[in-house]
């Protein structure tokens, strides 16, 4: 089997969140993430990376996903899923971040095979930024 079916050509990922605005504010201003789009106050659509991330507020069942209530999380410190971005310095992106107003749990650690930190939006969604040593990519890990 080879590739998704019937000709996709491209992946988002949505996250649900609790206060719109102050959303919208984080990911164009703390994460960089480009603000693409914005409809009805209700969700929004970014690009960063060459990547789509969709921004909802909650939401109960529709006809196409009768038995799915969207939700922001309800604990932080349960997560069971997280975004990642592989830069090419953990530190200098740890500082950046920082400045912008990103909070982290901890600074960046040094794990030996890889840098890390880990950060969250205002509603909890987790996030990491994660650097191989001595600069590598995410490709030196094929």
């Amino acid at each position: 089997m080879s590739g998704f079916p019937a000709g996709a050509s491209a992946l988002t990922h949505l996250l649900v969140v609790s206060d719109f605005e102050r959303s919208v504010a984080w990911y164009r201003d703390v994460l960089g993430a480009r603000l693409e789009g914005s409809y009805g106050g209700t969700s929004a659509v970014f690009e960063i990376i060459g990547c789509w991330l969709l921004v909802v507020t909650g939401g109960e069942p529709t006809a196409d996903k009768p038995t799915v209530s969207f939700v922001a999380p309800e604990n932080p410190d349960r997560a069971s899923s997280e975004l990642i971005f592989r830069v090419d310095d953990c530190l200098t992106s740890y500082e950046q971040l920082l400045a912008r107003g990103a909070e982290f749990l901890t600074p960046p650690v040094d794990h030996g095979y890889e840098v890390r930190a880990f950060f969250r939006d205002p509603d909890g969604h987790l996030f990491e930024i994660s650097s191989l040593p001595g600069g590598g990519t995410a490709t030196d890990l094929r």
